[in-house]
């Protein structure tokens, strides 16, 4: 087997709305081979995964992926469901898949797998490939090393448990989040100026300060008392002879720790002599130069989450222990409790597992055991100093207890250090009582707080403490911004810049994606084709963008699936023939499979063209909550008026007017030709550019003065709409330069420039040679029906010999024009528009479509007439 392509779809997709991994795989000699057909393989299989057993069939019987291997399946399928079993054996559990054959590839195959980490679905692929063509051979396959590989991947990149924590609350706020990368638990919550940025607990709102602060106890213990917050006395050393006396000056017992330490490392209490403050000393120097000599202060050890001004909640800690059972040795019980389930490795799981290291001997010391003593029945051993979760400890909700002193003084730790979310230890007998009323004391607050104990605490009731500090970060914002996402065949450049011309005329900072660039505020900050998932993901993530408008290409869906998980208005222009024998797409109907999946994105409105059959069936597809809004160019349209008549609200084109209609209401918005994007009317592709854009603005609660405004001062030039319709005087010929390129574009192109004037229409055309050929010929149909003399050159081969899509199109345009004289093959695309113009008179009408820039026409002019060049170049 030979894995031909791979490539992750990270947004809603054609397949899933979840991200997904697409790999593209030849079968070879395995092709047209069941799963029944080859001896052994299937108990070799199940062998190696019995938990295939438990795969289910879509009807739901348990067993049915077995089964259905025993009936007798495609290898292809097979991989598939290994990669989402493998994925689960490392626990990153992935349940949707989908194989289907590549159209006129014998042995190739899509294989569709869900996914949680991209650094693991493909690893996990290659090892389900690896396994099956091993087994398909007969030969033998050890799997057990390469899954221990999977799951030290998949622990390696996993999200932290308390990360996850809040992350889960965000999605149950309907708050967006990303990953910013792969390799590092910094997420961004929310999109535009109202994203926040999270890692663990730390979030973008944290000061650099207060962490700093919080990292040095003793400063942190200053300014607690100075905000009379009870604190134990205590100082700092750097010599193990400054802690002895240090202590001795206390005469009481003392703790020794780190001065900037954190997760309970290099603690030690209850030191009464300089034995013990010297182990201490050197214990705490493991993770600290400076350490700091503290009074020891006796009871329980609590944790008080504190999180947007407000207490969250509290745990009781108890340190790392065990409970002997009069047989085994605390060595034994310490691996007995460890295989706890709920025990991991650092912050993996819900706790963590307990390390039993020379401090833990030294405590066993301390209670008269050692780690090959056998416990008492009954009797617990402690085997840390501190209770953090962090070192094996355990924690009991205690929430409901704090009185209102406690928790007043807690928020006003907090306020004073000046964290947005901290973790207050306190060290007191009862929790229940006031601290002053028992001597308890603050003797830390902490910075990047774990919240397992609180949302998993091994008793008592849980707190979801990540919602806490989503609340505190975000408020009661879903950090959502506007998001108008446009698709279609063609016009979606002109309607996105329409949309996004009208937003910043309201005021609001715009941030926009074309085929021409990425745009903030109206100023350029990436040039190129910004269709995609990276381009709206620079949108999207820039911190002063209020309202995102997004030009949705097929190639972008394609590729790596939408940036967003829902728009708030999605818009579907249109539906032709374009990009058909490429990905997948084979025909028009696949093809509005693919702009469907920005229909189905939408969870406000979805606008639809009502003249397009295939627009029209993307809305039986749309969300429940979606409103479903139609333009037409024609009123009287069926889809439309009974839209309407069903209470429905649209917009259409009536006596050379846009008018919008919400039910019996029905508005008149701005005249034709007062829009200058329409070209006194001739521009009929343009009119209904404008219908969608007033449609999608109308969904968005833009008032009709605003939507009116916009629509009558947008102008369609080189500089602001590069490529679309920029229409120019070349010595009494009038060009248009449009990024025609294909036959419906074509069409439209055509008609307006036949409208312009009485003069002949001269075309210079191509399209790019990955179309297919009854594409190409069909683009020159339409041209060689519609232009009175004909340029066909060559743009992008794209795999094809230089000039064979050249004439293909000729072919087709032969078929259809009028005498073979007026066509014209010129492979060069200079020399191509200076044959054009030289066909042309004036009062003629030259239209260059499909070319790569408007400089490409600049430079082809400079040539024969740099003084027309220099007015062009002026223009753009």
């Amino acid at each position: 087997m030979q894995i031909l392509e791979q490539r992750f779809l990270r947004g809603p997709n054609v397949h899933a709305d979840s991200p997904c991994l697409l790999s593209v795989i030849d079968l070879q000699d395995l092709y047209g081979i069941s799963s029944k057909d080859i001896p052994g393989f299937n108990d070799a299989l199940l062998a190696a995964l019995p938990s295939l057993q438990g795969e289910l069939l879509p009807i739901g019987q348990r067993g049915g992926f077995a089964q259905r291997l025993r009936e007798g399946t495609y290898l292809g399928r097979v991989i598939e469901q290994v990669t989402l079993d493998l994925q689960t054996q490392a626990d990153a559990p992935a349940s949707y898949g989908r194989t289907r054959p590549v159209s006129g590839r014998p042995g190739v195959f899509r294989i569709v797998c869900a996914y949680q980490s991209e650094k693991l679905v493909q690893p996990a692929f290659q090892l389900a490939v690896d396994l099956v063509t091993a087994l398909g051979r007969g030969d033998a396959f050890d799997l057990a090393p390469r899954l221990d590989e999977l799951r030290g991947i998949a622990a390696r990149h996993a999200i932290g448990t308390s990360t996850a924590a809040v992350l889960a609350a965000a999605h149950e706020r309907g708050i967006p989040t990303q990953r910013i990368t792969e390799d590092a638990n910094l997420f961004l919550l929310g999109w535009g100026v109202k994203q926040k940025r999270l890692q663990a607990t730390t979030t973008g709102d944290t000061s650099f300060i207060a962490v700093k602060i919080a990292s040095d106890k003793q400063l942190t213990k200053t300014l607690l008392k100075e905000a009379g917050v009870p604190v134990p006395e205590g100082s700092v050393v750097s010599t193990v002879e400054d802690a002895c006396r240090a202590a001795a000056r206390m005469k009481a017992p003392v703790t020794v720790k780190p001065l900037d330490g954190n997760q309970g490392k290099g603690v030690t209490v209850d030191c009464r002599d300089d034995e013990q403050v010297t182990r201490a000393f050197e214990f705490a120097r493991q993770y600290g130069r400076r350490i700091i000599v503290e009074r020891f202060v006796e009871g329980r050890d609590y944790r008080v989450l504190v999180a947007g001004g407000q207490v969250a909640a509290a745990s009781m800690r108890r340190p790392a222990h065990v409970v002997g059972d009069g047989v085994a040795t605390v060595r034994e019980l310490v691996d007995r409790e460890n295989q706890n389930p709920a025990r991991g490795a650092g912050h993996t799981n819900i706790l963590t597992k307990i390390a039993l290291d020379d401090h833990a001997a030294d405590m066993l010391r301390k209670q008269g055991f050692e780690v090959d003593s056998v416990l008492p029945v009954g009797v617990t051993a402690e085997l840390r100093g501190n209770a953090n979760l962090s070192t094996g400890g355990t924690a009991e909700d205690v929430t409901d207890l704090l009185p209102e002193s406690t928790r007043l003084l807690c928020v006003r730790a907090a306020s004073k250090i000046g964290l947005d979310v901290a973790g207050i230890d306190i060290v007191c007998r009862d929790i229940a009582l006031p601290l002053e009323a028992q001597r308890g004391a603050v003797i830390e607050v902490n910075a990047a707080p774990g919240i397992r104990m609180h949302q998993y605490p091994s008793a008592g009731e849980p707190r979801d403490a990540g919602d806490a500090i989503v609340q505190g970060l975000m408020g009661d914002s879903d950090g959502r911004i506007p998001l108008i996402a446009v698709t279609g065949t063609n016009g979606k450049t002109t309607t996105t810049l329409l949309i996004a011309h009208t937003v910043r005329l309201a005021g609001k900072v715009t941030g926009v994606t074309t085929t021409e660039g990425v745009f903030i505020d109206g100023k350029q900050v990436a040039k190129g084709d910004c269709t995609g998932y990276w381009s709206a993901r620079t949108v999207l993530g820039s911190p002063d963008v209020e309202v995102a408008v997004l030009e949705t290409a097929r190639g972008g869906i394609l590729k790596r699936g939408l940036a967003f998980d829902r728009c708030d208005v999605g818009v579907v222009l249109n539906i032709a023939a374009d990009h058909l024998g490429l990905d997948g797409v084979d025909t028009v109907e696949d093809l509005a499979q693919v702009k469907a999946v920005v229909a189905t994105s939408a969870s406000r409105a979805v606008v639809l063209n009502a003249e397009d059959p295939l627009c029209v069936a993307m809305g039986r597809r749309a969300k429940p909550e979606a409103e479903i809004v139609y333009f037409s160019m024609d009123p009287e349209n069926p889809v439309f008026l009974q839209h309407l008549e069903d209470g429905g609200r649209g917009v259409y084109l009536q006596d050379n007017a846009v008018v919008v209609a919400d039910g019996n209401l029905h508005q008149e918005l701005v005249r034709v030709e007062s829009m200058p994007v329409a070209f006194g009317g001739r521009a009929r592709f343009n009119i209904a550019n404008s219908l969608a854009a007033a449609a999608a603005l109308m969904a968005a609660s833009f008032t009709n003065l605003q939507i009116a405004t916009g629509l009558s001062t947008f102008v369609s030039n080189g500089r602001t709409n590069p490529l679309r319709t920029n229409m120019f005087d070349i010595r009494g010929v009038t060009v248009i330069v449009d990024y025609a390129h294909n036959p419906a574009a074509y069409k439209a192109m055509a008609e307006m420039a036949r409208a312009l004037l009485p003069g002949q229409l001269v075309g210079i055309v191509t399209a790019p040679g990955d179309r297919r050929d009854e594409d190409l010929r069909d683009v020159g149909r339409v041209c060689g029906e519609r232009f009175d003399e004909l340029v066909v050159y060559e743009s992008q081969s794209r795999g094809r010999e230089v000039g064979e899509a050249v004439d293909l199109i000729l072919g087709g345009a032969e078929e259809t024009a009028g005498m073979s004289d007026t066509l014209h093959r010129v492979i060069d695309v200079g020399e191509a528009i200076r044959h054009g113009l030289s066909l042309c008179q004036p009062g003629d009408v030259l239209v260059f479509a499909c070319g790569s820039s408007l400089q490409v026409f600049v430079d082809a002019l400079r040539v024969n007439d740099p003084e027309s060049a220099d007015l062009v170049a002026a223009q753009v």
